[in-house]
Parts: structure tokens; sequence; C-alpha cells
């Protein structure tokens, strides 16, 4: 009656199975979008096939880097339902492709007012004509090649849903692609190249996952001039996961024999930390993963049960559906291991409490009635705002049923409990507990199309996962010890040492505090833990002689007359077409699923076998007593503590990005369904996250290579530090008078290293009156040291380290940057010193920010100018950033001589200032650190 029967399953020991399958139909699948807005569009065909091009246009204006303006809207499942499927369908929106219109043929047309369409073909690379001044004009220029917009194939429109489906936006880059620099300058014609190249090679490998896809398949494909941008499309997507993964023999061939890079600790070896665990492996890296059961898996747990006379089933006990084929990377896997998904059907009939089936009028009608009060909810978040946040979804719906009369008769108001049991289970959580303002802020990722079982149990899939990779089991980790050396492991006696680490343990582990983290957590993620709701499922898995319900539905309910009893056996899965033998399964979902931790099993069975009696035995159906039953106690687990994730009352979706962020400056990292904004409480969402971090955990341990690399040579690389950090300082973080600071965006720890420079670019004249002798000696002396490194007219720049606080505190002091130096040398204590100044210390930092910005080029003139240029602003130089899209303007006052690296083959004048200017570090740190004279030498 355990559930957690701790030894490995043999899967193979199952006799064959044979299933007849249910493929899904294609269903596109709705883009991310913060505010869903269900308006559907009849003019869209939500089903297109292969063989049916969308023959409808659209265009879509003045596109931005993140537009989620101008949706197209497809048909999905409005509210998630794990159980019992929706019988109504809305729509959600779903943005067009990039800067362009799709034509019946599927061709691209570029849409922007300042391009001629008359002139393109659909089927050739387009001539786009500009007219800056006068797009009316009949005199019109032809711009270099690069500024053309590829035509790959005739298949844009589909590539584009099937891109859709992987989780990108159609129209513009995710943060994730703006992250990582994937185009030099965002919103472009290359970033409607790179969408189109990105979508491209996603379907191409969507055609047949079983193959490793190389970069050199699309040479031939894409026009020279865009080879760069495959590159980084390339790049990009294998890096993080989205093309190449899984477990193909092609895909595992790429596994190196020999780790060649640093040593990962992956704790917990459920789907998050196998997914990393593997991706990690294929990087070169030496990983060791710590599991505390005696199994894989994790909350996906297949159990084999069996009975005499040869009859055995796969139960899952754990995570169980796939929710959403779509995209799904568990589908994939499954397509890459031949095994067929069987389509959760649609038929699900309810019974009353005496057994007689529900009355279908009265169904449609709670159902209906159901429906309506979910959407009076949801507008009247909108209605109350910020204020609903602190509102539980359980209130609003008790409100509105009462308001509006809704189940007045007994057994009207069972079944209205009935499907507020349903929405339980799909959160794991009692609605008094759920967030009216985001219980269901996930809907608009849904992955769309059909919920499927995998027949012979997700162990498979786990098991598919754990082969080669190497796992201890039986190690409970009670300590995580992370800094800038590396990370230690503590379990039981054992000490673990390793480069980084990966947590991969569920939420309910870390709200109980059984692991201790030195130093302790940042506070925002501390918050975070304790905000995010973790709640609880149950399941009664029984093993019968024979298949005595049926095998003509998948699923059928149970109504309750105690709404505090209303998820008790409220639903039952029948697995006799998929388990390889006949195993039913009963749900326990909301207060029940509490109350049946504590329930005896014995109990627990009897109370099932009533409820099937009661519903079968007036057909005159026979329920025999089940061979074999489990019980599950996922609340007891104690490496689980419940079940998947929720967003509780007061916390956001923002939670789920606070959980994901890595501490320790790239050193301690987390995934799991809990650290997954889009696809929480999901198996494809743990699995996602687990690839997500191993791409993270790449680019830090790159940095800090990078880092290594010129703390070996320090003289030899000390110009290529100064050019560096001259290019960096090109698209700062923040800017703010005459300071500019950078640091790695994706640290949001408060306490992480940034750099700040102060820029001194007045004029600098000798003053020999109106000041005092030691004033007037200190900043003669000074300028006298610098005086052969730049003329009068040029730059002086100084840095410090500080945090990234301090940065953010320093940027709201008043005053003007008289102020704001004063603070920095007085009340923050600092020195500012030149380039060679900051140490290695600041190398490190330079590394890691490089490595994060990856290759996005900055800005040419060229560039710069095609996006605007900005007003010569004389005095402190200014330069305006867009943040999101990082496109960076020049200053007329320092030319492009003065802000590039290399001009006409020479080093720039700023990076030979940068170099030099250590020379002055001792007389910068008497006069500036010193913290007296640094409004006058500011005013100079």
């Amino acid at each position: 009656m355990n559930p957690f029967d701790q030894s490995p399953d043999q899967f193979s020991s199952f006799p064959p199975l044979q299933f007849i399958p249910f493929p899904p139909p294609p269903n596109p699948n709705p883009s991310p979008s913060p505010s869903p807005s269900y308006n559907h569009n009849p003019n869209l065909n939500s089903n297109p096939s292969p063989d049916e091009p969308v023959e409808t246009q659209f265009q879509i204006q003045n596109p931005s880097p993140t537009s989620t303006n101008h949706l197209l809207s497809f048909t999905v499942p409005k509210k998630r339902r794990r159980g019992r499927p929706q019988r109504k369908a809305a729509s959600f929106h779903v943005p067009p492709l990039p800067n362009v219109i799709l034509n019946g043929n599927n061709g691209l047309v570029p849409s922007s007012s300042s391009y001629s369409s008359a002139t393109i073909t659909p089927i050739s690379v387009p001539s786009i004509r500009h007219n800056v001044e006068n797009p009316n004009s009949s005199t019109r220029t032809v711009p270099n090649i690069s500024d053309e917009i590829i035509v790959i194939n005739k298949e844009s429109t589909a590539e584009a849903l099937i891109a859709l489906s992987s989780g990108f936006p159609a129209d513009s880059l995710t943060e994730e692609e703006i992250d990582a620099g994937v185009v030099p300058v965002v919103g472009g014609i290359e970033q409607v190249n790179y969408i189109l190249i990105r979508n491209h090679i996603i379907a191409k490998w969507r055609e047949n996952v079983l193959n490793w896809i190389t970069k050199e398949m699309f040479i031939d494909e894409i026009p020279k001039h865009g080879h760069t941008l495959l590159d980084s499309a390339y790049n990009y997507l294998v890096s993080h996961g989205y093309i190449n993964f899984g477990v193909a023999p092609a895909i595992k061939e790429k596994c190196p024999a020999e780790p060649s890079k640093a040593n990962v600790i992956v704790i917990g070896a459920g789907l998050a930390g196998l997914a990393a665990a593997r991706q990690l492996m294929r990087f070169g890296y030496k990983v060791t993963v710590l599991e505390g059961r005696k199994r894989a898996g994790g909350r996906v747990y297949t159990k084999k049960m069996e009975g005499g006379n040869r009859v055995c089933a796969a139960a899952d006990l754990g995570g169980s559906v796939l929710t959403g084929t779509l995209g799904n990377p568990l589908g994939i896997m499954a397509r890459q291991l031949g095994y067929q998904l069987h389509k959760v059907r649609d038929k699900c009939p309810l019974y009353s409490l005496d057994g007689s089936p529900v009355d279908h009028d009265m169904d449609m009608k709670v159902e209906t009635a159901f429906n309506r009060l979910l959407d009076k909810a949801s507008k009247l978040r909108q209605l109350m705002g910020e204020v609903s946040v602190d509102v539980s979804l359980g209130a609003a719906l008790e409100t509105f049923r009462q308001v509006y009369g809704d189940a007045v008769n007994a057994e009207e108001m069972n079944l209205f409990n009935w499907h507020l049991a349903n929405l339980e289970y799909a959160n794991a959580e009692l609605l008094s507990k759920l967030s009216l303002a985001f219980w269901d802020q996930d809907d608009p990722y849904d992955m769309g199309g059909d919920h499927c079982f995998l027949p012979g149990g997700n162990g498979r899939l786990i098991q598919a996962l754990a082969e080669n990779v190497p796992i201890s089991y039986e190690k409970t980790v009670h300590t995580i010890r992370y800094g800038s050396d590396g990370v230690q492991v503590i379990a039981g006696s054992q000490v673990f040492e390793a480069d980084m680490a990966l947590c991969t343990v569920p939420l309910g582990v870390l709200k109980s505090g059984s692991i201790k983290f030195i130093p302790e957590l940042p506070q925002r993620k501390l918050d975070g833990i304790k905000r995010l709701g973790f709640g609880l499922l149950n399941k009664v898995a029984m093993l019968f002689p024979h298949v005595f319900w049926g095998t003509d539905l998948d699923t059928f309910g149970h109504l309750c007359d105690e709404p505090s009893r209303r998820g008790e056996f409220f639903l039952f899965y029948s697995y006799g077409t998929v388990a390889g033998g006949p195993l039913l399964i009963a749900l326990v979902a909301g207060e029940a699923a509490h109350k049946f931790e504590s329930m005896p099993p014995t109990d627990a069975v009897t109370h099932v076998l009533q409820i099937l009696k009661g519903i079968y035995e007036p057909q005159g159906i026979n329920v025999p007593e089940p061979i074999q039953t489990v019980c599950t106690r996922w609340g007891g687990d104690p490496f689980s503590l419940g079940s998947y994730s929720n967003v509780a009352v007061g916390a956001s979706g923002d939670d789920y990005d606070i959980l994901a962020e890595s501490v320790g400056d790239g050193r301690l990292f987390f995934a799991g369904e809990a650290t997954t904004r889009r696809y929480p409480a999901t198996m494809h969402g743990a699995f996602l996250s687990g690839l997500r971090e191993a791409a993270n955990m790449a680019h830090y341990s790159n940095a800090r290579a990078l880092r290594t690399k010129v703390d070996r040579s320090p003289s030899k690389n000390a110009h290529s530090c100064a050019s560096l950090l001259a290019d960096l300082f090109r698209e700062p973080d923040l800017e703010f008078g005459s300071f500019s600071v950078i640091f790695a965006r994706k640290n949001a720890d408060p306490k992480s290293s940034a750099i700040l420079r102060v820029t001194f670019s007045e004029p600098r004249k000798k003053s020999h009156e109106g000041s005092k002798q030691d004033q007037q000696h200190s900043n003669k002396l000074l300028f006298q040291q610098l005086q052969s490194h730049f003329n009068q007219q040029q730059q002086f720049q100084v840095y410090t380290l500080l945090s990234r606080q301090q940065a953010l505190d320093l940027r709201e002091v008043r005053g003007g940057d008289e102020m704001r130096l004063n603070y920095l040398c007085e009340k923050l204590g600092v020195k500012l010193v030149g380039r060679k100044g900051l140490g290695s210390t600041a190398d490190s930092v330079i590394a890691s920010i490089k490595a994060e910005r990856g290759n996005r080029k900055p800005a040419s003139t060229a560039l710069a100018l095609k996006s605007g240029t900005l007003k010569l602003k004389t005095g402190i130089l200014k330069r305006k950033v867009v943040r999101k899209a990082k496109i960076v303007r020049n200053s007329n006052g320092l030319a492009a001589a003065a802000n590039s690296n290399v001009v006409n083959g020479k080093v720039s004048e700023e990076t030979k200032m940068s170099e030099e200017i250590g020379t002055a570090d001792q007389l910068l740190l008497d006069t500036l650190g010193s913290g007296q004279n640094q409004g006058d030498l500011l005013k100079k």
C-alpha cells in the first residue's frame, strides 16, 4: 500500500503493449501575452493543415521588440482543465509574423510604411525601396542587400506557428533572445530576418526529431548576407535546448566520452534535474546527480502493479497527463522513443450520489453558469486592479454564485461543487487560497493540443533520461554552501564540491527549510518562496482482475453532497487501454486531499468501492475486489511535501521568475516546475526549466573561463580589457548625469558587483586664481600628470566597483552630479581610479557582463544614424538608451573615432586613455578618495 516503494521499476519486464493511437490534430499554440484578450476572429482557420495554407491576409504596423499589438486569435481552451475538458472554447491572441504581410501563398511582404510593396513578389528576395524624406516621391534609392528581407521558402506562416508552439512570439524576440544579443540592433530588418531563420531552423528539426540538425544544412538556403544571423540563431537554439535535445541516438552520440569542463552538482533526479544533467554532459561538464530517493523521477513515478494470473499494469502515481502536445518537449521525446500517445477523450459522464447519471441538460446548465462566473471573476479583478491581489478566487466565485442565484437546488449545488473540485485539482489548492488576480496567469502560454496519456507510464521517459547519467541515490541533501570559489553540497556526512550546483528540489522542500543555505538566500528569493502556493493532490490506484467499467471512455466523475468533501474521489481515470492492465485511478483534490493524508488506506479503498458499486451494480455490472491498491501520500513525502505549485493570494507570476534567479554570482542555480512562469505545475515545465538552467550555467562558466584567461596574462590582456570595458560602456545599464553603470542583468542580487564610470567632458582650463593654495596645488598636480594623455577638449573617465544596490541608490541622489560625487566619496567611501586601478576583481565582472551580452555588437555609426541620432548636449555626455531594445545612439559631440575601439586600424583615444590613466591611480586616490575637492574637480 506504500506508493513510495523506492526500488527502481523494470519497465522492460512489461508485456508488449498494443494500443490504438489518438494523434492530436494540428492546433496553433497561443503566444505568451501578459494580458490575454479573448476575442475570436472567425476569419482565421484555427486548425490549418500542412496542405491547406492559411488564406487570410494580416498586417502589423510599427513593430516593437516585444510588441503584443495587432494580435491574431486562435481558439484554445480558455481555462486550464486537467480533468474534464471544457466544452466551450474561447480564443487567445497570437501576434502575426514580424514586420510583414502574410498573403495567401504564405509569402512575405514587408509592411512598414517606409517600404514599397508593389514591386515585391512573395517567392523571391524582395527589392525593398526606401525613401525616408518623402515616401510618396518617385525618386527612390536601392539600399544595401543586407537591408532585404530574406525569403527562405513559401512556408513562413506554417513555420511561425511551429515556433509559436515552442514558446517564441511571431513578431518579436523573447527577453531571453534580447539578453543573449542575437541581433546587433533590435527592431530592424535584421530582427525580421533573424526571426525567419530561427523559425525555419525549429521547423526543420521538428520534421525529424531523430536527427541532429547541423548549421551546414541551411547554408544553401540562406543568402550569404544572412549567414551571420544563421550562426546567431543556430547557436542560440542549440545552447538553450530548443532543438537537438532529447534521447534520440543521434543526439546521445554528441555527448563527449570524457568531460572537459568544470564539475557540476545537480540536486534532484526529477525531470528538471535529468534534463539539465543530460544537457550539461553534452556541453562537456562533469556532472554528479544527488537524489534522496532510491529511484529517479521525483514527482513523476510510475509504479508497476501486479497480481495473480499475470495481471499487471503501470500506474502513474504522480504526474500523469501530458497537458498539451503542440510543442511539448515530452511529446517530442515520446516520438524519439517511438511511443504513441493516447488522447484523453472528451467523454466524461458524471454520476450522482446514488450512482444515477446526471441529467444532461442540468449538467450543461450548471457548467455554463460556472463558466459565466469565472468570466465575471476575471472582469472583477480588472475593475479591482491591485486590490484583487489580496482577494481569493473562491471568495469571488461564491459571492457571484449567491448574487446571480446559480445552483439553487441540491442537485445543482452538488454539480457546482464538482466543478469547483475540478478547478482545485487543476491548481492543487483550495480555491480560498488561490489569487483572484493571478491564479490563471499561465493560461496565455498553454501548449495547445490534446491532453494525452503515455502508454506504459511516464516512467518510460524517466528511464530514458536517466540512462548513463551518474546518479547517486539515497543522498539527502541538508546543506548547500556557495561562494565565489564554488559550492559545497552536504548529504549526511558526505561533502560534495563543485564549481556550480543546480537545486531542483520541489517548492514544498524549500518552504520547509530542511535545506540550509550558507549564506542565507537573498530576502527577495525567501519572500518569493513564502508567497507562492504549493498544493496537494492524491490518488488511489486500483488493479482489478478485469475492466468492468468499459473501454469507451477515459474519465468519469462522481458528485458529493458535502462541500468540504467535494474533491474526494470526484474524478476517475481509466487506464485500461494504456496501462497494460485493468487499472483505475481515483483522484482526491482540495480540502479532501489534505484529510486523505491521515485516512487509513483500507477506509479509502472501501469508500471508493462503495462509489463504484453504486454506479455499476444498478446497471447489472459486478464490481470485483481489487487485486492490488496503492494510496499516495504526497504531502507526507519528505522529498516533495506536496504536489505542485500555484499562485496563492498575495503572490504573482513574478514569484516564479524570482525562484528561477541564480545566487552567488553564478554558483547556485534553481530549476523545477515552480521556477517557470509560463509552464508551472506541469511536467514539461519542469523539463524546460532544466534546459534553461543548463544554458545559464554554461553562460556563467564561460564568463569565468574568460576571466581566468585574462587573469593569467594580465599584461598581455590589459589592452583587450580596456577595449572591452570601452565597448560595454557604450550600452550602459544605468546612466544619469556624468555617471554610467554596467552590471550583469541576469544576476538580480542587489549585492552583485557593478562597475561605475564617471565622465568629465568639459574643456580643462588652467586656473591660477580664485582658489585656495592647497586646492589649486592638488588639482594642478593631478592634471599635469594627465596632460600627456589627452588634449583639453577630450574626455577624462574614472571608475570604481560598487554593488548593484549602491548604484541604484546613487541614481536617486538629488542635487546634481556634485552631490552624487559627494555621496559616492564621503557616504559610500569609495575611491575613483583609472582602468588599471580596478584590478582583477573588475576583470571578472567585465568578463561576466561580456559573456552575458554574447555576440551583441555595439551599434555602428551607420546603424545609429539609421535608428536616428541624438542632439548634441555640451558638457556632460548623455546617451539615451532604450533598455529593452538596446538601440544605441551616438552623440554628435563624440564621433565614431572617439567611440569605437579601432578606427581605421588604430586604437581609439578613449581606449588609450583607459589604459594609460593607470599611471595617475595614486593621485586619483589621494585627490578623490580623500573626499576632498571632488566638487571642484567635477566642475572642471
